[in-house]
This record gives structure tokens, C-alpha cells and sequence, in this order.
């Protein structure tokens, strides 16, 4: 499988993965071969294949909705690896994880340094992972907008999320979604100031665009 990015501290495998269009990322090091997996969706063999070659230290679960979960006891059952979720979404994992995952915490795989970032919203539980320019944003932030929201609460909250924690990154920064293609903090960040300008219903939630809504 050809790295959707590498250079000489990391290289990053995007696994896209059948029935729903996610993506699953694969961490590597090129320097010693430790690697840290994000998400494991339903088609557990490719998530396999691409990682069976490096050195897993950690499976790191951006929220615990179905779709990003699916294939996790197939892929654990193959690489046995520790297991990472922030705490209010382990409820949804098949078994406890080996670790709830704090804002702040540092997952380390050779000379990668990874930072989760707990963002709730989307779910109450979601995290994000940043290093170095990357950021990998399962379900909260999409190119266009924020991830589905339940309710208009919900939504304030993943905005609060987006624009505290994630925004707060710098516009160098390129996010790599649960879904779909990558984008770019500086266009999100100029496309929420279009949101921000207008006036919005109170009940607001569902699938919210940024230009759009």
C-alpha cells in the first residue's frame, strides 16, 4: 500500500474501508517500524494487511460509533495491541479498554509523538490526535463542516470543540477525517466565519455545513 503522506519522521497508510466510506489510519515510523493504528471499522482485513508489517504499539478509537468500532475484536484478535478511548465512550467496545484516553495524553510509536485532544460533541467521549502538522479528526471536523450532531446542544458542543481545541492548532495544520477526503484548518477556519456571521434557528443540528447553514 502506497502512504498517503511520508516523510523522514512519519508515514501515514489511509486504509478506506467498505460499508460506509471510513477511513482508518496507520501511523509508522520510519525509523524503527513502530506504528499506532486509528480506528477499525467493519473491513477489518485491510486495516490488517496494511499494519501486519510494523510494529503495533497502540489502537487508538476516535469515538465509539459502530462504523469505527466494527472491526475491532477481529483486528485486536490478530494484533494485541492496548486499546485506547476516551472514557465516556467505552461503554460501546466489545471489551474495556486498556486505557481511557485524557486531553493531553502522549501515545508514542518510535519517534512519534501523539497528543489526543478530547473533543466532545459528536460523542461524548470523541478525541482527536494531532502530530506534527497532522491532525486526525474522526467524526468532529469534515472539510465543509462539523460531524453530524444529535441535537442542538449536540452541536454546540462539537463547534466548542472545533473552535477551542482544533482551531487552535494553526492554519498549518491538515485534518484527515473518519470519512472522505483531507482538508485544511485555514479553509476551515475562514469557511466558519461565513457560519459565524449569520443568524441560525435555535433547534440547528443534523448535518450542518458551514457555507450552507
Amino acid at each position: 500500500m502506497a502512504a498517503h503522506y511520508e516523510d523522514e519522521e512519519i508515514n501515514i497508510y489511509k486504509v478506506k474501508c467498505a460499508p460506509y466510506d471510513n477511513n482508518a489510519y496507520l501511523l509508522v515510523c520510519p525509523k524503527t517500524n513502530e506504528s499506532i493504528i486509528i480506528d477499525t471499522p467493519a473491513d477489518h482485513c485491510k486495516l490488517i494487511r496494511a499494519a501486519r508489517d510494523s510494529d503495533v504499539k497502540a489502537i487508538l478509537i476516535t469515538h465509539n460509533h459502530s462504523d469505527h468500532i466494527q472491526g475491532l475484536t477481529k483486528v485486536t484478535s490478530t494484533i494485541p495491541s492496548p486499546v485506547g478511548i476516551g472514557e465516556a465512550d467505552a461503554w460501546a467496545l466489545p471489551k474495556p479498554p486498556d486505557r481511557f484516553l485524557k486531553d493531553g495524553d502522549i501515545i508514542t510509536a518510535g519517534t512519534i509523538v501523539l497528543k489526543a485532544l478530547s473533543t466532545p460533541g459528536h460523542t461524548p467521549g470523541s478525541t482527536c490526535f494531532v502530530v506534527g502538522k497532522h491532525l486526525f479528526s474522526g467524526d468532529t471536523l469534515f472539510p465543509g463542516g462539523p460531524g453530524r450532531s444529535g441535537s442542538s446542544q449536540h452541536l454546540a458542543q462539537t463547534i466548542d470543540s472545533i473552535t477551542r481545541k482544533l482551531f487552535a492548532l494553526g492554519d498549518v495544520i491538515v485534518f484527515h477525517p473518519g470519512h472522505g477526503e483531507d482538508g485544511d484548518i485555514k479553509t476551515a477556519k475562514e469557511e466558519y466565519a461565513v457560519f459565524e456571521s449569520k443568524d441560525h434557528r435555535v433547534d440547528l443540528s443534523g448535518d450542518v455545513l458551514w457555507l450552507r447553514d
